[in-house]
């Protein structure tokens, strides 16, 4: 029932007001011009955890402890009823002492009793909090649905654009950039199925699969939380490294071995800081490239950029060795 039929039933002469105001769930309030309480519904005291002596009888702005006295109710009692028809989904907030804060729209309506021609004031309340809470969850996840989108468009625009084509076969260029865009997309996939964070070693174990577990040896740190933010960056790094691996280093070559761990440190002012060591043995000689490669400037990028840290790469005759360094976030 809403504020125009409870106000219909209400100046028929067949029914009982007391009966009709107690059938309705949502609290109700009749005031007198003056402000005062006539009557209250079971839903109002049960809603307010009040009792019907501490109630009817006394201004609206004196229950309680003053909870009811809020500027914005004040106000659609003192000045917008009388002036008025009707309000409805008037929104006010307030922390009241037995409930805690809620959010209430306030719907109110002027009663003229058709017998006696005086009047009297219906006011509604509609507990909104719940609603507005998840009005406010809808709102913050649509917000950060597209903050992710447009990060992803502008990582894939980046991929395509910086990727090097000079000497390479389109077909070449391609399985370059479906591998890197893979690379991100399984980082999308894990960091919603994460909800809020991710686990290093869950990257790691993905990145290096496909080599097969007798090409690599990963000695596991400490468990690391990623960010969202951060699951993105470091599966790029790992992609480029796995890939760098599997064209020109120990991935290439029978016998090749990767070595891959992690520890944390404590900075001064309690900053948790990630170490990353990449070490590859047994694979083709290295020798330091003669120009820097898309590959190498991304996992600079997505180690400083993205990671908010460092990476330091040795091409060691032995092999390739990385050390990246990246500030945890709490």
């Amino acid at each position: 029932m809403n504020l125009e039929d409870l106000y219909r039933l209400l100046r028929s002469e067949h029914v009982q007001a007391q009966g009709i105001v107690d059938t309705l769930e949502e609290p109700l309030l009749v005031l007198d011009l003056g402000g005062s309480v006539l009557t209250a519904n079971r839903g109002f005291y049960e809603t307010f955890r009040v009792g019907r002596d501490d109630t009817v009888g006394r201004s609206l702005f004196d229950l309680g402890d003053g909870q009811w006295d809020i500027p914005e109710l004040r106000r659609l009692v003192g000045d917008i009823i009388p002036r008025s028809t009707a309000v409805v989904g008037y929104e006010v907030a307030a922390d009241f002492p037995a409930i805690g804060p809620r959010t209430m729209l306030v719907s109110a309506r002027r009663l003229v009793h058709p017998d006696n021609n005086s009047s009297s004031v219906l006011i509604l309340f509609e507990d909104v909090t719940d609603r507005r809470h998840s009005d406010a969850q809808k709102d913050i996840l649509l917000a950060e649905t597209r903050h992710r989108m447009k990060n992803l468009l502008a990582i894939v625009r980046s991929l395509a654009n910086q990727g090097d084509v000079e000497g390479r076969s389109a077909k070449d260029y391609r399985d370059a950039f479906l591998g890197r865009l893979q690379a991100v997309t399984e980082a999308e996939t894990l960091a919603l199925a994460s909800s809020a964070e991710a686990d290093l070693s869950a990257l790691v174990e993905q990145s290096l699969k496909a080599a097969g577990p007798d090409r690599y040896r990963v000695v596991a740190g400490p468990v690391i939380r990623l960010s969202r933010r951060q699951v993105v960056p470091m599966t790029l790094i790992l992609h480029e490294l796995v890939t760098n691996a599997w064209k020109y280093g120990a991935f290439s070559k029978p016998g090749g071995l990767v070595h891959f761990g992690w520890r944390r440190s404590e900075e001064e002012g309690g900053k948790a800081v990630l170490h990353l060591d990449w070490r590859e043995e047994n694979g083709p000689p290295v020798t330091p490239p003669t120009r820097s490669g898309f590959g190498s400037r991304l996992i600079d990028l997505s180690a400083v950029q993205g990671l908010g840290g460092s990476v330091e790469l040795k091409y060691e005759p032995t092999g390739l060795r990385v050390h990246i360094t990246a500030p945890l976030e709490s």
